[in-house]
């Protein structure tokens, strides 16, 4: 059975796995309050300690979460890095939608019917 690609949206698979590896590892390692305080004193810096290639850095630059799963960001790790500026799941999600959060949070409410 072969997937059918939803418009507009970035399988992670194994090729998007690989790309972002770097990406990914670092998010990562923002489990640990010390390294979200290493990341803000000198986000290039940290940055360049992952291995971010041009376009992941620029992403991180522009806090471009769309930008960011396009270069192989996984949207798990990536709350990791959005939670270090007040972002949750819901704020990733209006991003990929192109919704205002609440327009997104009252679009996940009328699928489930409430």
């Amino acid at each position: 059975m072969s997937r059918q690609p939803v418009p507009g949206t970035t399988i992670f698979d194994g090729e998007q796995a690989r790309k972002g590896y770097a990406l990914n590892k670092m998010c990562y390692s923002f489990n640990e309050a010390d390294n979200r305080a290493a990341f803000l004193r000198d986000e290039d810096a940290y940055c360049a300690r992952y291995g971010l290639n041009a376009a992941q850095r620029e992403a991180i630059r522009n806090r471009n979460v769309l930008s960011l799963i396009a270069a192989g960001g996984n949207a798990y790790y990536l709350a990791k890095f959005a939670g270090i500026f007040g972002l949750d799941m819901q704020d990733i999600g209006a991003q990929q939608t192109g919704l205002t959060k609440d327009q997104f949070k009252a679009k996940l409410l009328a699928a489930r019917g409430a």
